[in-house]
């Protein structure tokens, strides 16, 4: 059965992007090493070997990926390029744009209407892989709702003091394991935790 992570770069307290949707510097480890990393077929990037051996793998495993329909808007859905895995999932009320469709009619993108329709469409599409759910609003709708069984953060030192947040307006408490990854970049601090059940 899949398993489903949250995971997102956030900084160190615990935003994922400026209040406008910008992300700064969160994303500048992704070019500051010497291992070429790939995420899929279309991009790449450049970590420190620490990094890669630690993002390549989950990028690996990645079989779909849940967002949200502002990060779809914001990133164009990324060229019809899932950003990792098989198949994207969009959490969203609303049909895609239909010139976006024109524009890239073979993507392997899907709808869904509610967080819990688009887990499980994506669980379905995911087989035995890793459905990735990313954070912000809809990453912490699905943590609230249960459907999240790990937790990965790419911490950047860099304190932003307001934007969105990693959790979304999740509330209330929820205990995880001990990290089982703690590994340190190049500007970044990788960090896996399992959601304790």
């Amino acid at each position: 059965m899949a398993r489903v992570v949250m995971q997102a770069v956030v900084s160190v307290d615990g935003y994922i992007a400026h209040p406008d949707g910008s992300v700064g510097p969160l994303f500048d480890w992704y070019g500051n090493g010497d291992v070429t990393v790939r995420p899929n077929d279309t991009w790449s990037f450049d970590v420190s070997r620490a990094s890669a051996a630690h993002v390549q793998p989950f990028w690996d495993a990645v079989r779909c990926t849940v967002i949200g329909r502002h990060l779809f808007d914001y990133t164009d859905g990324w060229a019809g390029v899932p950003a990792a895995g098989d198949h994207l999932v969009v959490i969203t009320h609303r049909p895609l744009p239909e010139e976006w469709l024109a524009r890239f009619p073979d993507a392997p993108f899907h709808t869904a209407g509610s967080v819990e329709a688009g887990i499980a469409l994506a669980k379905d599409l995911s087989g035995d892989g890793l459905v990735c759910v990313t954070a912000g609003d809809v990453g912490g709708q699905a943590f609230a709702a249960g459907l999240v069984d790990e937790v990965a953060m790419d911490v950047v030192p860099v304190v932003f003091g307001a934007g969105v947040r990693f959790f979304g307006n999740h509330t209330g408490t929820v205990l995880l394991d001990d990290p089982d990854a703690v590994v340190q970049g190049d500007r970044v601090l990788h960090l896996h935790y399992t959601v304790r059940r």
